[in-house]
């Protein structure tokens, strides 16, 4: 096996849980310099009609053509590239990253004293190789004031975030409980994530 595996992810939470199982990482980022112009907003289009499950695995699964094919262009050495990605749903509809903190308002405000799914799905291509698995965890947060929504959002934490917050910040003081994968809920659900290497020959 080689001794690192690309991740195509700019998340620092992603790259801190990868470290978390030990696992050496090199960042596959697009937009570099002389590389070709990647449309990140393009691929995670809501599709009308199509279910959160769906859509989370298909916007890994575009991600992760698109980094499969930027590791091609920039002749990198052969190493395991994974993806992930992460959505909130509520009453079956997708809540994604918040424009601003009126949108992060907004979005708190409807998960505020209710349950909502957290989907991340997690993808790892090895030459023509490709393993995808899906984690669904349960969260649901207590019931929160406008003035705490309004403080959380003026934070600047829930922004970059699906559902407008991230469970291993701030938001944790208003979470009830959870149901499902920590890691995954941050972004990374750790055991699919070995589950997977192991099968492509890692020892963790």
């Amino acid at each position: 096996m080689p001794p690192f595996i690309y991740l195509a992810s700019q998340s620092p939470r992603r790259r801190q849980l990868l470290e978390q199982l030990g696992v050496a990482h090199e960042l596959l980022l697009p937009n570099a310099a002389g590389d070709i112009a990647e449309d990140a907003e393009a691929m995670e289009a809501l599709v009308a009609g199509e279910p959160p499950h769906g859509y989370v695995q298909r916007v890994t699964a575009l991600k992760l053509d698109a980094a499969v094919a930027r590791h091609a262009r920039r002749r990198l050495a052969p190493a395991p590239i994974l993806c992930s990605d992460t959505t909130v749903a509520l009453d079956g509809m997708i809540l994604g990253k918040p424009h601003d903190a009126e949108d992060a308002c907004r979005m708190l405000s409807r998960l505020a004293g209710r349950e909502h799914e957290v989907l991340t799905a997690v993808a790892v291509q090895q030459g023509v190789r490709r393993l995808a698995a899906l984690s669904v965890s349960k969260v649901r947060f207590a019931a929160m004031s406008a003035r705490q929504i309004e403080a959380y959002a003026a934070s600047g934490e829930p922004m970059g975030k699906a559902g407008a917050y991230g469970i291993q910040g701030r938001a944790a003081a208003h979470v009830q409980y959870l149901h499902g994968s920590y890691s995954g809920i941050m972004g990374l659900p750790l055991f699919e994530t070995a589950e997977m290497l192991r099968e492509l020959g890692w020892e963790l």
